[in-house]
């Protein structure tokens, strides 16, 4: 199927974080996980270019886990992921339910990512993935920081590279250096068939996170430079190994 090409700007500032973070080996089997938001399926856009123009091979699959939130409907995107030619893998458990009575002392996004991703880990040994690509960009660390100092109290963020507690599956986030306007604008201007996230949990109060997207935008606002300065500052805090993550 015809579709947009990714644009440089995007292109580039992936490829310098999978260099500088060696997060694509040759031969590698890499799962990334789609919720159908604009940044998993602009990741995967990004991947599949890559995939045909990079000089290092590497084989492509996606994933969903769907938790069972009323109005959430991945399933659509079955058909799209066919026209491209990327094997879909599925998995869907009640993560919402289950929250009601397992979760203690912890936000439910915070609860829905975990669950998420120990059923992602379990997916790519069933499948035989090695790497686990997750789509998370620069103004999530940014936030992810702000939240750990003001309510954590620790000096943290998401990691570039790792491997996971059993030591069998790495996770990449290849969009670390990328902006969420650009990958809304290339979903807009490619027309990615976004699935719309309806999570109550989310939606129905502003959350910390939300708070700290706020605070960022205002001091972007007198700021410009002020994400270039978090890229270099949490640097050395994307390496594995630097604080727990």
């Amino acid at each position: 199927m015809k579709s947009t090409a990714p644009p440089k700007s995007l292109l580039r500032r992936m490829g310098r974080a999978i260099a500088e973070f060696e997060m694509i080996r040759p031969g590698d089997r890499i799962l990334l996980g789609v919720s159908g938001g604009k940044d998993s399926l602009s990741l995967l856009h990004l991947l599949r270019h890559l995939q045909r123009y990079a000089p290092v091979p590497f084989h492509l699959g996606v994933a969903t886990v769907d938790p069972q939130i009323p109005g959430f409907d991945p399933a659509p995107l079955k058909a799209y992921y066919d026209q491209l030619g990327v094997p879909w893998h599925y998995e869907s458990q009640p993560i919402l339910a289950q929250a009601k009575t397992r979760m203690q002392g912890d936000s439910f996004c915070a609860y829905c990512a975990r669950m998420k991703r120990g059923i992602l880990y379990s997916l790519c040994r069933r499948e035989g993935y090695g790497v686990l690509a997750l789509a998370q960009h620069l103004d999530d660390l940014a936030e992810s920081l702000l939240l750990s100092l003001f309510h954590g109290g620790q000096l943290r963020t998401m990691k570039a590279h790792y491997r996971n507690d059993a030591g069998d599956v790495r996770i990449i986030r290849p969009l670390v250096y990328c902006r969420e306007r650009q990958t809304a604008a290339f979903a807009r201007d490619a027309r990615l068939p976004v699935v719309p996230d309806s999570c109550p949990a989310c939606f129905s109060a502003p959350t910390r996170r939300e708070q700290m997207k706020a605070l960022l935008a205002r001091e972007e606002s007198q700021h410009p430079q002020l994400f270039a300065s978090i890229r270099q500052a949490i640097k050395p805090l994307l390496i594995e190994g630097s604080i727990p993550r």
